[in-house]
């Protein structure tokens, strides 16, 4: 719902940049449009230059050549009337018949709000009488009687601010009103998307203008819980062959172990027996450490392992299964360097020892499982900001870029083409990082091996 609230605010925000923008854009066309014929003089000031251009020749009247021009070019006419007597005292060849030799004062009063025949008339008082002047037909428009209260003037401004947000908020009202029924029918669906991830089943009322979509809704919902439900029927089903399996395979694997270890061990076989015998044993042990991982792997991803949890020194860890890794390295073929940061002593997390030695232990047995010729691994443990790194790198044969990719990418066992097995034994590695709220990175070491590095938080206290 918080969704949908975020998305009511934006399109009320999206309708006041609205207001805004509108507003902007009428003020701007209203400037142009006013601009466009305020470019023309007005003709109260060419009234009030053509009064004072009038001048006396020699018992006449004339006007100066460039404001005869002017007045030619806009077809205006001018006359000029005695204060006194009100007569026509001088005028223009263009002036039409209509125009009085004589003035009453009503007509005078009429001139700057009133038309002769037709055409608006202005007029402006001069050194030698009252100017009028007159413009073609259909130039100006004139308000005959114009008549205003001086309080509604002076109040135009407050008039028109109040006009303008009455109108906003009226269709903001509008707005809401016709929205309000498509955003109830908005919001059971918003809801209903965003349960799909859930377990729970997922029901929108069909029903209203959206009623299409919450019937999709609604089928996406039975469609992902038929597939979480075989899902769930399949990884049970995993689980519990893993677990039988696991459990089904130690008695048969433990006397071919045991039978195999007597027979190594009987000196009354010959040298070639006793090393196959050794050969059975070995591969014995590496089967039952298979399904060991396997079995842990699978409690691990479905949480069926209990963690506990208790404080853990990694470098006191790490340095113990370096030691006990070195004494089975008896032909020395994979000797290990363990460094830890300088005066660096202990690095504490929260954690279950036993998972954390096996998730170590893995690193160095792939490294020593990979590299059967022999390699030299370096293990390294650092403290950086509020996380632990152990690190475990070998200068053996490495994997290619190709089989490191795939092994970040595919979660299960599997071999590559060289015939090198990967998969598992990181999996677990992985899985374990991830109980303990770390994670797992791999690449290409220094030398051009395998480098493997466990990443996890420090306990809070550490």
């Amino acid at each position: 719902m918080k969704d949908l609230a975020k998305l009511t605010g934006r399109f009320l925000k999206i309708l006041l940049v609205s207001f805004l923008l509108l507003f902007l854009l009428n003020v701007a066309l209203f400037a142009l449009c006013m601009g466009t014929y305020a470019k023309q003089e007005s003709p109260w000031r060419v009234a009030q230059e053509t009064a004072e251009g009038i001048v006396r020749v020699e018992g006449t009247f004339e006007l100066p050549a460039d404001l005869q021009e002017k007045l030619a070019q806009q077809d205006i006419w001018a006359a000029l009337v005695d204060d006194d007597t009100l007569q026509v005292l001088w005028k223009t060849a263009n002036t039409p018949g209509s125009v009085p030799a004589t003035f009453t004062a009503a007509e005078i009063a009429g001139l700057n709000v009133g038309y002769i025949d037709g055409q608006p008339t202005f007029a402006a008082g001069g050194p030698y009488g009252l100017a009028v002047i007159g413009y073609p037909r259909e130039t100006f428009w004139k308000l005959a009687h114009p008549s205003w209260h001086y309080r509604f003037i002076q109040n135009v401004p407050v008039y028109g601010f109040c006009g303008l947000l009455l109108n906003a908020a009226a269709i903001l009202a509008i707005y809401l009103i016709a929205n309000k029924k498509l955003l109830s029918v908005i919001g059971p669906i918003a809801q209903s998307i965003q349960k799909l991830p859930g377990p729970d089943p997922v029901r929108a009322p069909e029903h209203g203008l959206l009623s299409g979509l919450a019937h999709s809704v609604n089928e996406a919902g039975m469609v992902l819980q038929r597939q979480r439900d075989a899902l769930q029927k399949k990884e049970t089903a995993r689980a519990n062959w893993i677990a039988g399996v696991s459990h089904d395979i130690r008695t048969p694997l433990s006397m071919v172990m045991g039978y195999a270890c007597q027979m190594e061990e009987n000196l009354a076989l010959d040298a070639d027996t006793r090393q196959k015998a050794m050969v059975i044993r070995r591969q014995g042990e590496k089967m039952r450490n298979l399904v060991s991982d396997l079995n842990l792997a699978s409690k691990l991803e479905y949480n069926m392992q209990p963690l506990s949890r208790a404080p853990v020194n990694l470098v006191a860890l790490v340095r113990q299964i370096v030691a006990d890794f070195l004494n089975l390295d008896i032909d020395g073929k994979h000797p290990i360097e363990f460094s830890a940061e300088e005066g660096l002593s202990a690095c504490m997390v929260q954690g279950d020892r036993e998972l954390l030695q096996r998730a170590v232990g893995n690193l160095l047995q792939n490294s020593v499982t990979h590299n059967e010729q022999g390699c030299r691994i370096r293990v390294s443990v650092r403290r950086e900001q509020e996380c632990c790194r152990i690190c475990v790198e070998d200068d053996g044969v490495g994997v290619s870029e190709e089989t490191l990719e795939t092994i970040r990418k595919i979660p299960h066992y599997m071999t590559d083409s060289s015939g090198q097995r990967h998969g598992l034994g990181l999996l677990l590695v992985q899985q374990i990082a991830g109980a303990h709220q770390g994670t797992l990175a791999i690449g290409h070491g220094r030398d051009g091996g395998f480098r493997a590095e466990i990443i996890l938080p420090l306990a809070r206290d550490g």
